[in-house]
């Protein structure tokens, strides 16, 4: 907060309204919001569709939207590594080349990220109940809300939480890689444990910059970067709530 309130007379300095900036930093954030739960939608819809199809082929029953060939090769394929790491490259893809898009092309490529993250965590609806899946998304929904308020809100700087919060991450993703061959179960609990505790320090610490970040460039003016700026913080925090869903959802969720 005290960032907040330097940039923001810094920016008050220049002739730029105080009101403005902070009408404005309303709307960037609600438009951040907004695209994080259209992705979420759009994953949540592939995620139930095709995972509640897999599950009835599993069970002997009749598919309605993939054929029995198709649900093979998603599992016993390579195919199965495609689908896995492909979210992973869109992200890198996104993050690389954001800049030489439009921000109407930028949107239509987040979409796509989140219809193939859908497509990606579906077997979460072969293993576990909807019951568990339905009450672990409710209690991350508010876990996550909770704690990107407070990150808005605090007067705490939290940008030198960002080198910390990174290596624990790349930690998580090469024990997570690691752990694909071991199967240590010890390994996965631990992994899911710590991984909670840093994808809610980056709730925290993406949701502060995103805030920052507009105030810094506000006095500019330059919609087409603001707009590809609220792309890339919906992105980090969608991020954060779908690793803090499916790390909680493996800790506490009932299995089938």
């Amino acid at each position: 907060m005290a960032q907040y309130e330097t940039v923001r007379r810094a920016n008050a300095g220049v002739g730029v309204d105080a009101t403005q900036i902070d009408a404005g930093l309303r709307a960037h954030m609600n438009k951040v919001y907004g695209l994080m739960s259209v992705a979420m939608f759009i994953t949540g819809i592939v995620a139930y569709f095709v995972g509640s199809d897999v599950a009835r082929a599993f069970n002997g029953q009749e598919t309605q939207i993939l054929s029995y060939g198709v649900i093979n090769a998603m599992f016993n394929t390579p195919l199965k590594w495609v689908i896995m790491f492909a979210p992973l490259a869109f992200v890198f893809g996104l993050s690389a080349m954001i800049n030489r898009m439009s921000m109407g092309t930028a949107q239509i490529v987040f979409w796509a990220f989140a219809a193939v993250m859908g497509l990606s965590i579906s077997w979460i609806f072969v293993v576990f109940t909807g019951m568990s899946i339905a009450q672990i998304f409710f209690a991350t929904t508010i876990m996550f809300a909770s704690i990107s308020l407070w990150g808005y809100t605090t007067q705490k700087d939290l940008s030198g939480w960002g080198s910390f919060l990174f290596m624990g991450l790349i930690g998580i993703i090469g024990v997570s890689i690691l752990n694909i061959w071991m199967q240590s179960d010890g390994l996965a609990f631990a992994v899911n444990i710590i991984g909670v505790l840093v994808f809610a320090g980056l709730t925290a610490y993406d949701t502060q910059n995103i805030k920052n970040t507009y105030l810094v460039h506000a006095q500019h003016g330059d919609t087409e970067w603001l707009g590809k700026s609220a792309i890339m913080g919906a992105l980090s925090l969608y991020l954060n709530f779908i690793n803090m869903f499916m790390m909680l959802l493996q800790l506490l969720g009932s299995r089938e």
